[in-house]
């Protein structure tokens, strides 16, 4: 067994590379089995609210599990505020060992294909005879069961079968992925969240359960109201590109030195709107409710457009704000992180790694 540790670079410095949030869950042990991003990213949450994490990494798994570098940017992204395992599951020897810690652990999270942690002998049930308290946690691409449950599942799979794609991106441009790993990401919330409420209910049954998820699940979920719609009012929503699909205005617009979001939701907002651009042309009864702003959606995009293009985003996004109208710049991700009100918040924080055998 090789233990990896963090800790500070001496006890006067200020940044550490264990720096959860909080100590709230400081009285939990995770046994960490994923890999890949979904199952990293539910236990990244446990550990950043003080959770003791255990990552159990195969062995000669050096480089990673995204195969980055370990001290690389995703690598340390996904596996903060952890400390690590090398443990080989493959073996005897190694199963004895990971069941062993399994008996006075809280929580296990594993990520593979559902039929996996059978063979390894580390399944819910085997776990749960050493350990009635358990709670375990499993991610998986489409689901524990079912017709397709052992096919492998990745983000953009999810994505696609999720119905996401087909509502992402221009009209007539064809289906398009959104730029983040939306369904792993998602999982992993939805896993972290029922990882919590399960050690919630354990205080009054004294028991742990086997709770689950999946991209294909977190994805179907995340669809919202453009789910409803279609669950509902039998309405197959399309791609709208940058334009919302029910609240209009709302969307980007050009202006003198570049584009900004505009979301005017509701008729209160869009007489707002008109105040601020001062456009008679927008007064057109054909505007006054939402349905008629709908069919006649470019014209009236054109039209603020035409207004706004005159003068900065800074200048307008002031103005906007002003009037209670919501809008804001459209950054690239370096001038996220220079914003004044992400720095403000404290979102971005420095870390500094020692790594200890």
């Amino acid at each position: 067994m090789i233990l990896h540790g963090t800790v500070p670079f001496s006890e006067n410095e200020e940044m550490m590379a264990f720096m959860p949030a909080s100590d709230i869950l400081s009285r939990f042990t995770v046994l960490d089995l994923t890999r890949v991003r979904s199952g990293p990213t539910c236990v990244r949450q446990l550990g950043d609210w003080g959770a003791n994490v255990i990552k159990i990494e195969a062995t000669g798994n050096q480089a990673g599990d995204m195969g980055g570098a370990r001290h690389g940017s995703d690598f340390q992204n996904l596996h903060r505020n952890k400390r690590s395992i090398t443990l080989n599951l493959k073996t005897e020897e190694g199963v004895v060992i990971f069941k062993k810690m399994a008996e006075t652990a809280d929580v296990i999270v594993e990520n593979y294909r559902p039929d996996v942690k059978f063979r390894l002998g580390v399944d819910y049930e085997t776990i749960r005879a050493l350990n009635k308290k358990i709670v375990y946690a499993s991610i998986s691409g489409f689901g524990q069961d079912g017709p397709i449950a052992n096919r492998p599942g990745f983000d953009q799979i999810a994505q696609g079968m999720g119905g996401l794609m087909s509502i992402t991106g221009k009209s007539g441009e064809g289906p398009m992925r959104v730029g983040i790993p939306i369904a792993d990401l998602c999982a992993g919330h939805f896993a972290a969240q029922g990882v919590l409420l399960a050690l919630l209910g354990r205080e009054t049954s004294g028991e742990g359960q086997w709770i689950q998820t999946s991209l294909l699940q977190a994805q179907v979920a995340m669809l919202d109201f453009q789910g409803a719609r279609w669950l509902m009012d039998g309405d197959v929503p399309k791609q709208a590109g940058n334009n919302h699909p029910t609240s209009i205005p709302q969307g980007v617009f050009e202006t003198k030195d570049g584009f900004i979001n505009i979301a005017c939701a509701g008729t209160h907002m869009f007489a707002r709107l008109k105040d601020v651009l001062k456009d008679e042309r927008l007064n057109d009864p054909k505007f006054d409710e939402l349905e008629g702003r709908s069919s006649n959606r470019d014209e009236l995009n054109a039209l603020i457009t035409e207004s706004i293009i005159m003068d900065t985003s800074e200048n307008w996004i002031s103005k906007f704000s002003e009037e209670g109208v919501p809008s804001g710049e459209i950054n690239t991700v370096d001038k996220t992180f220079e914003s004044p009100q992400v720095k403000h918040l404290g979102i971005a924080l420095d870390m500094v790694s020692n790594e200890r055998g």
